[in-house]
C-alpha cells in the first residue's frame, strides 16, 4: 500500500509513519511526502480555512496511491480564551473517493504572538521567532510550539498523532458512517 502525506514538512510525515504502523491494514505501508500547497494562507485564521487546507493537501497530493493525507494547522475562533482564538490541527485522509477528517486538541499561543498573526499577517513561527521565545525560525517544522509552550510535555509530533487518530476512525470503522 502506498500512502503520500501532502507536505515535506518531516514531523507531520513522522507522526504518519508512527500512527499508521500501529493499523494492520497499513503495515508496511510506504509512506511519502509530497510537496504540494494548501491553497489557504500560510497561517490559517479560522476553522473552515484550516480544514480546507487540510482536505485541499490530502486531495492535490493522491496520485498513485492508494491514501493521500493532508495536515493543517491553524487558528479557531474560541469563546471565554484570552486572546479569542486556538490553535488545532486538522487531518484529512482521502481515498479517492471520500474524505475522512479528525482534529487535535487546542491551545492558545501567547497573546502577543495572536496578536502578530492577525496584526502583521505572519504565522506562529515568525512571530514567537520575533518575540524572542525561540531561536528557531521554523519551529513548526521540529519540537513546534506546543512543545515550547508545554515545556517538552507534547511535541509538534504528538500533537499532529492526535489528529491523524481521529481521522483513522472512519476508516477502522467504515459500518459506522
Amino acid at each position: 500500500m502506498k500512502v503520500n502525506v501532502g507536505t515535506k514538512n518531516p514531523e507531520k510525515i513522522a507522526a504518519v509513519k508512527e500512527v499508521l504502523k500501529e493499523y494492520n491494514d497499513f503495515k508496511g505501508s510506504v509512506i511519502a511526502g509530497v510537496a504540494c500547497k494548501s491553497t489557504v494562507s500560510e497561517q490559517p485564521k479560522s476553522m473552515d480555512e484550516t480544514i480546507k487546507g487540510a482536505v485541499t493537501r490530502a486531495m492535490k497530493c493522491y496520485t498513485d496511491c492508494d491514501y493521500s493525507i493532508g495536515i493543517e494547522s491553524g487558528l479557531m475562533k474560541v469563546p471565554m480564551t484570552k486572546t479569542g482564538y486556538m490553535d488545532f490541527t486538522c487531518c484529512a485522509i482521502y481515498d479517492g473517493k471520500s474524505v475522512s477528517l479528525g482534529l487535535s486538541p487546542a491551545f492558545e499561543f501567547p497573546t502577543r504572538a495572536t496578536k502578530m498573526i492577525f496584526d502583521k499577517n505572519i504565522d506562529i513561527n515568525q512571530a514567537l521567532f520575533k518575540m524572542g521565545l525561540t531561536k528557531n525560525p521554523k519551529i513548526g517544522y521540529s519540537e513546534g510550539a506546543v512543545s515550547m509552550l508545554t515545556k517538552g510535555r507534547i511535541s509538534r509530533r504528538d500533537y499532529t498523532k492526535q489528529a491523524i487518530y481521529m481521522a483513522m476512525i472512519h476508516l477502522e470503522n467504515p459500518e459506522l458512517f
